[in-house]
């Protein structure tokens, strides 16, 4: 599991953080998996592109997750 750091930041929308931390090779990308359901976060499937992730929060994609600090 990898960890991200929000660097004084309230939040980071899940398309952006699954792009910033190679999940995903674009943005574009990031959309359509987390469109299809492919993408959860604290365990749910979420299909909200802009979904804004929090410190504490875990998001999990094609086996890898990423823990939010």
């Amino acid at each position: 599991m990898q960890e991200f750091e929000l660097n004084g930041k309230e939040y980071i929308e899940l398309h952006n953080l699954l792009k910033i931390t190679g999940m995903c090779n674009s943005g574009g990308q990031a959309k359509l998996l987390i469109s299809e359901g492919l993408v959860s976060v604290d365990g749910a499937i979420e299909t909200r592109k802009r979904c804004k992730i929090r410190s504490t929060q875990c998001v999990e994609f094609n086996g890898e997750s990423v823990s939010v600090i």
